[in-house]
């Protein structure tokens, strides 16, 4: 208890939550590390998940490369980047996109595929080039399934962007490495406590961004559907007996 009372103190005072150290700053510096990660995996992942969504082939290599993604050891990874390419910016963001790059590359592919064939097969039949069916039919019926693999890939970089902190660049990471060093462990459940508020946030906002990107729901538009005037029928005449 003394524990969350001792974090709970330092996230209360403001003098944490000013300076190139406080709060506010590494949250900016986690949330544009996250920013980049998810914005250059999804430059790499979601053309080619469009493309093998499209013509449905290397379908099987796309699975066996994202499977061989997530088992990629992140900060091992990053130790080696860090080896090889020095410190710097660049190795965490190449050692975060092997996060970002599966949820995005299956988000893309299985929206595509799954858009109903009877659909694509219409927009054919109307005479819509290849291209114009991926963006103006498949892309619109995917979405909410290419938001989700975005709302996926973004909460676990948001909770893996953390290992910045390991090669001595900022974020909420910092909380946590520095906790461990100084046996500070109030500064590392204060780190643990910002990242799992982030990632919620972050969560919510994505989720309302899928519910309301479902086609079909009238969430995005309001449309008046205007039903036409039952037609009256009558009988005709019958003829005179005489």
């Amino acid at each position: 208890m003394n524990l969350f009372l001792e974090a709970w103190n330092y996230l209360s005072d403001s003098a944490n939550w000013g300076g190139p150290t406080g709060i506010d700053h590494r949250l900016l510096q986690h949330l544009w590390y996250s920013f980049l990660t998810v914005a250059l995996s999804a430059m790499i992942a979601v053309p080619v998940g469009l493309i093998i969504g499209h013509t449905r082939r290397g379908s099987a290599v796309m699975v066996g490369f994202a499977n061989a993604m997530r088992a990629l050891p992140t900060l091992g990874l990053l130790t080696f980047l860090v080896l090889g390419l020095g410190l710097g910016l660049i190795p965490p963001l190449l050692a975060l996109i092997t996060v970002g790059i599966p949820p995005l590359l299956a988000g893309a592919y299985a929206g595509i595929a799954n858009v109903p064939a009877d659909v694509v097969d219409a927009s054919r039949a109307m005479g819509m080039t290849e291209r114009q069916i991926l963006f103006r039919v498949e892309v619109p019926n995917a979405m909410p399934v290419l938001l989700g693999g975005l709302r996926s890939a973004t909460l676990q970089v948001v909770a893996t962007a953390t290992i910045a902190a390991y090669v001595n660049l900022g974020g909420l990471g910092r909380y946590i490495f520095d906790g461990l060093g100084l046996y500070r462990y109030d500064l590392v459940l204060v780190g643990a406590l910002l990242v799992a508020i982030l990632a919620l946030v972050l969560d919510g906002i994505l989720a309302v961004a899928v519910w309301a990107s479902s086609p079909g729901m009238g969430r995005l538009t309001r449309t008046t559907i205007i039903e036409p005037p039952m037609p009256v029928v009558t009988e005709p005449p019958k003829p005179a007996v005489g």
